[in-house]
């Protein structure tokens, strides 16, 4: 019989015995899993626990919130802000960062989340998920300010996502490598169900919203021109496209199988560098995605070089197997 590996023990043992993570992240990791488990089961309720529609308000980005946004967003807050790991926090939904209160012991770590990502397929029972990255607060920074969380995501310390599927699955990386935990709803806990995934270099699966092909730039448009020509185009092969408009689904797809994802800018708001937001979604899904051999890109530079500006940063984003990456960067070169 094999034995099952829960996400505790895998966590203990990165720390005890490769010296990947301290003590205190292997904790603050745990009580991230455990929220996920909770907003899980508000998720599976469904309309039986009255958590579906709109909650009648607007988060930070000017997007009307569901209420299962408020409830993972809360669930979150909740779970960590007591157990001494954390500084603060910062979240999709929230203006500005959440500073753990004085009484509780505040620790060195910051985290952010987009604590439910897909919002817009909540109410179909279509996959959505939770994504998740965690800082180190900057050393002899006095209190916690904005400007800590503003860090490149190379400094990242841990990122992954919880995808709420037909099975709730926790992905995640450390630094060595992306491992995926699938919650045992008889044992309560995440067990080890895959280690070390590799995304494949080339694919023939691309993810893109087709309806706003008009609103891209031209580097994008003509690599989705070679994908639509298939096998008797220049790239000599044919391409299905796979669009699920749930970026934690989608991500979850190409680390199984391969495929690149696409989310870049376009012409109806030019002064915004793309629609996904940097801190929340880009960074944690870029280290992820290159963790398991694949690539991250803006168009004009690595995803994890950026230097964060502010705490909405929007970016464009285009990720996935190395390869279609690569060619989409050299796309954007060339135009340059």
């Amino acid at each position: 019989m094999v034995q099952k590996i829960s996400l505790t023990r895998y966590l203990v043992e990165k720390q005890r015995a490769d010296g990947l993570i301290p003590g205190q992240l292997r904790l603050l990791l745990e009580v991230v899993a455990r929220a996920c488990k909770g907003i899980s089961q508000a998720v599976n309720k469904g309309a039986l626990g009255g958590v579906l529609g709109t909650a009648e308000s607007e988060n930070v980005q000017g997007e009307i919130q569901k209420k299962l946004d408020i409830i993972a967003n809360e669930v979150l807050i909740e779970a960590n802000e007591w157990g001494g790991h954390l500084a603060a926090m910062a979240s999709e939904e929230m203006d500005s960062i959440y500073v753990v209160p004085n009484r509780y012991p505040q620790g060195e770590y910051l985290l952010m989340f987009d604590p439910l990502d897909g919002s817009s397929n909540i109410d179909v029972n279509v996959s959505i998920g939770t994504i998740f990255s965690v800082l180190k607060k900057p050393d002899g920074s006095p209190g916690v300010q904005e400007a800590d969380f503003l860090q490149a995501g190379t400094q990242q310390v841990a990122a992954g996502y919880c995808i709420y599927g037909p099975q709730t699955t926790l992905v995640l990386t450390v630094g060595n490598g992306v491992d995926m935990f699938t919650l045992d709803r008889e044992q309560g806990s995440f067990v080890l169900t895959q280690e070390d995934i590799q995304i494949p270099a080339d694919t023939k699966e691309f993810a893109v919203n087709m309806s706003n092909m008009r609103h891209w730039d031209e580097p994008v448009k003509r690599y989705i021109d070679e994908c639509l020509a298939g096998k008797d185009g220049p790239r000599g092969k044919d391409f299905n496209m796979r669009w699920i408009a749930s970026m934690v689904a989608d991500v979850h797809r190409i680390l199984m199988r391969g495929g690149v994802f696409m989310y870049p800018w376009d012409k109806r708001e030019p002064e915004k560098a793309g629609k996904l937001r940097l801190m929340y979604e880009a960074n944690p899904m870029s280290w992820l995605v290159e963790q398991a051999g694949g690539a991250a890109t803006n168009g004009k530079q690595r995803i994890l070089d950026l230097q964060p500006t502010k705490l909405h940063e929007r970016v464009s984003v285009m990720l996935g197997s190395r390869n279609e990456v690569e060619r989409l960067a050299q796309y954007h070169a060339e135009k340059a």
